[in-house]
């Protein structure tokens, strides 16, 4: 099974606060998410494609 970050880990992976976070995720601008019951997780590759997608060279 592929790793899964919760949204505080992704959060310390990126460098930004928790509650960014939970702007980008009301702004649908985070990776995608998945609802795991009343658990939010993203899929590593997700995230890892975000971040090539957002982020700068030298950011987070």
């Amino acid at each position: 099974m592929e790793q899964r970050l919760s949204p505080e880990e992704f959060a310390r992976r990126v460098g930004v606060p928790l509650a960014t976070v939970y702007r980008w995720q009301s702004q649908n601008t985070a990776p995608r998410r998945l609802k795991i019951g009343k658990h939010v997780r993203y899929r590593l590759s997700d995230v890892e494609a975000w971040e090539a997608k957002h982020l700068s060279d030298g950011a987070a």
